[in-house]
């Protein structure tokens, strides 16, 4: 992604391109019980991990939430071809839709970082790339991914009951949030 700047500060945050280094922080919290319960990945294979997130595909984003030198928080977006026509030759369907995922470090939960990243992947989203609509999705009990989704105008458009299979935890609800270009306010 070579027209994004880096870093780009997020209210107290400021996001970063993964560094292998940073990416050995992450993973001091990542596969921790308080992490896992809100992720269909549940742990991670350390080294398939790093590489996952050191070679991002042209149109995706990935980044790390610092506050001063500690990596509080991951976040992704992803450009998806939501419509499947890209035969017609028309751009708009290449970016049509994204989605946005983040996760928190436990240790630094309560604090608002997630609605700081989220809107900072939003704003990338809209401004930067131009997309016309982002989703983003989570299970119906993380009361605070939610809440930060909402914060942000975001709509809950799907409850899909018993939709989400969690290795741990079995059949869970979760919920699908969106917002288009034009509601975003920033």
């Amino acid at each position: 992604m070579s027209e994004l700047t880096w870093p780009r500060q997020a209210g107290p945050l400021s996001l970063r391109r993964p560094t292998p280094e940073a990416l050995d922080q992450v993973l001091t919290w990542r596969n921790s019980p308080e992490v896992t319960q809100w992720l269909l990945s549940t742990t991670v294979d350390p080294d398939a991990w790093r590489v996952e997130w050191l070679t991002v595909q042209d149109d995706d984003v990935a980044v790390l939430a610092f506050v001063d030198d500690d990596v509080v928080g991951t976040g992704s977006l992803w450009v998806q071809d939501a419509m499947g026509q890209r035969h017609t030759g028309h751009d708009i369907w290449g970016r049509a839709q994204g989605g946005m995922a983040y996760t928190i470090d436990p240790a630094h939960r309560g604090h608002g970082y997630a609605t700081h990243l989220a809107r900072a992947l939003l704003s990338i989203a809209f401004d930067d790339l131009g997309l016309h609509r982002v989703t983003a999705g989570c299970f119906a009990d993380n009361t605070p991914s939610w809440r930060a989704m909402e914060r942000l105008g975001m709509r809950r458009e799907q409850h899909g009951i018993k939709d989400s299979w969690h290795a741990e935890l079995g059949w869970l609800d979760g919920y699908t949030y969106g917002i288009l270009r034009e509601e975003w306010a920033g």
